[in-house]
């Protein structure tokens, strides 16, 4: 058990923070801001950042649209909006499927520097229409040292 620890978290050098949290009954409530807390200590080095999204088959859109509001350790904020494309022109769901659950690793932010260390607080709002968005499960955020 422990070896098989060791061996995932060798071959994922380049995570600096990999999160993921569920929503309750898998309906994303405009109310509802998810929110990570992520430490930075490196302002030196370039990252990549992504939006992790898992939604079942029944999902009424082929996208997503998030508003991402980033806390910096100063306490300036800013925000973003993101439209993760979950399926294509088609209809067919993109990312990792089983069964009929899919798992999207979004780009959202290409070689970042982070320049203040400390701790970034994003909260991420979904930004569609429907007040209660079905049948998305999970929300997260992953971010990547470039190597």
């Amino acid at each position: 058990m422990i070896c098989t620890a060791i061996l995932v978290s060798s071959c994922d050098s380049k995570r600096v923070f990999d999160d993921n949290k569920t929503l309750p009954d898998n309906i994303w409530d405009k109310t509802n801001k998810v929110s990570f807390a992520v430490n930075i200590t490196d302002t030196v080095s370039a990252h990549n950042v992504y939006i992790n999204v898992r939604n079942a088959d029944g999902y009424p859109y082929g996208n997503l649209y998030l508003f991402i509001h980033t806390k910096f350790p100063s306490g300036q904020t800013f925000t973003d909006t993101l439209e993760c494309v979950l399926a294509d022109a088609n209809g067919k769901w993109l990312g990792d499927g089983l069964g009929d659950i899919y798992d999207n690793q979004i780009l959202f932010k290409r070689n970042v520097r982070f320049r203040q260390s400390g701790t970034y607080t994003f909260d991420l709002e979904q930004g569609m229409r429907l007040e209660k968005l079905p049948l998305i499960m999970d929300v997260g955020m992953r971010i990547e040292k470039i190597k």
